[in-house]
């Protein structure tokens, strides 16, 4: 039944988009001087419509086979034929519509609130909204799909300088790269996953540290996603912690999946580690990282939190990995004097519409740490803007990145 509501809220919403889209600008259209008669109105949207909602069609058709007592995989999401013909065109289509009418909303914010003004001359400022709208359409009817293009062949790099009194030499200039969120699956494919790791490599870590997500789903990935994590160049190893992601390879078994992953990974050497410390010992100084397991599936209580970040260790630079930047996670990281914050699962914002003084994206609905660098004190807190993707198989104004972190004795 819930699957039900969920078909019909999101039936609704796709609703709203696109008729809200057409009205506005079929209503702009009208006001200059090509006006487009109700018979085109109707070719347009007799044209557009239906391709537009093939794939959430054919998602519904899937579902309902799929849910049923003999799973049928009917429907080849992972099809290329599909992906470019049908997949790709609706999100592409859906991103650009939503980004068109947040800024129509802003312009009818801006009517209303210069009401009195706007209807002493309603004609002329009708007039210039229509060319505001149809402009607004136009020009990102490019932008849109070149800029899902561009985030999804760049890799940017964000280089953060850390700085903390009395640092050992041997952490003086200690580089360590922040990475999440890889989730290799057919749209995170090889091509992408060598692309990033180069540039990684370019950075020559120290340390590199994953904050959780190595694959979307389906256990056909593990496998290929440990092999290309083992090609990153690390002077002292890779370590991750666990991802939400990371329990979804096999439906409803968590523990299966996170084993398999966790496998993979150590046949590469490679560790994932759940709730537990582990103390780096290089040149005559330690670092402590703490893997703190957040998501989903597993929530940490505070009792475990307690454990594993309380204690009088002498370490002389103290990391706190998790995959979810929680104001519950941060608060504790900063009572027990730990350094680093480090933390991935936002994608950057994955899909991020540009409005007036601010970008928004669905990802602030869950946390304001949606990508960068937060200080908390002398904490900070980075929350890295990872590579993969999820729900929605592209990137909008949210390019993939890896941060380095550069350790500084403090002068």
């Amino acid at each position: 039944m819930r699957s039900v509501y969920s078909i019909l809220i999101i039936a609704a919403i796709l609703f709203f988009i696109q008729f809200y889209f057409f009205k506005k600008v079929f209503s702009s259209a009208d006001y200059l001087t090509y006006r487009l008669d109700q018979k085109e109105k109707k070719n347009i949207l007799f044209v557009f419509i239906p391709f537009l909602n093939l794939f959430p069609l054919s998602g519904v058709i899937y579902l309902i086979f799929y849910s049923g007592p003999q799973p049928a995989q009917i429907f080849p999401f992972e099809n290329n034929f599909y992906r470019v013909f049908i997949l790709f065109p609706f999100w592409v289509s859906i991103v650009y519509m939503v980004q068109v009418i947040i800024l129509f909303i802003v312009i009818d914010i801006v009517r209303l609130i210069t009401f009195p003004i706007y209807r002493k001359n309603k004609l002329k400022a009708r007039n210039i909204i229509s060319y505001l709208q149809i402009g607004i359409a136009f020009i990102f009817i490019f932008y849109v799909p070149i800029r899902v293009y561009y985030d999804y062949l760049i890799v940017t790099t964000s280089k953060i300088e850390f700085q903390k009194e009395k640092l050992p030499n041997g952490l003086d200039n200690f580089k360590i790269a922040l990475i999440a969120d890889l989730q290799m699956d057919v749209n995170t494919n090889e091509m992408r996953l060598t692309n990033f790791i180069e540039h990684l490599n370019s950075e020559e870590p120290d340390l590199v540290l994953i904050a959780g997500d190595i694959i979307t789903s389906t256990p056909r990935f593990i496998k290929k996603s440990a092999k290309y994590i083992s090609k990153i160049k690390s002077k002292h190893g890779i370590y991750s912690c666990i991802g939400d992601h990371d329990n979804w390879a096999y439906r409803n078994k968590y523990e299966k999946s996170r084993k398999e992953i966790t496998d993979a990974l150590l046949s590469y050497s490679i560790k994932m580690i759940d709730n537990n410390s582990i103390t780096l010992d290089i040149d005559k100084a330690q670092i402590k990282i703490t893997f703190v397991t957040n998501t989903y599936v597993v929530k940490i209580n505070e009792s475990t939190l307690d454990s594993l970040t309380n204690g009088n260790d002498k370490s002389d630079f103290k990391i706190f990995l998790t995959h979810q930047p929680r104001n519950l996670l941060i608060d504790y990281a900063k009572k027990n004097n730990y350094d680093l914050y480090l933390a991935g699962h936002t994608h950057g914002g994955q899909l991020t519409f540009l409005f007036p003084f601010i970008n928004l994206s669905p990802t602030l609905v869950e946390t304001i740490y949606v990508k960068g660098a937060f200080w908390f004190d002398k904490m900070l807190a980075v929350v890295n803007g990872g590579l993969g993707m999820s729900l929605a198989p592209l990137r909008y104004n949210s390019t993939p990145e890896i941060t380095i972190i550069t350790l500084r004795a403090e002068n």
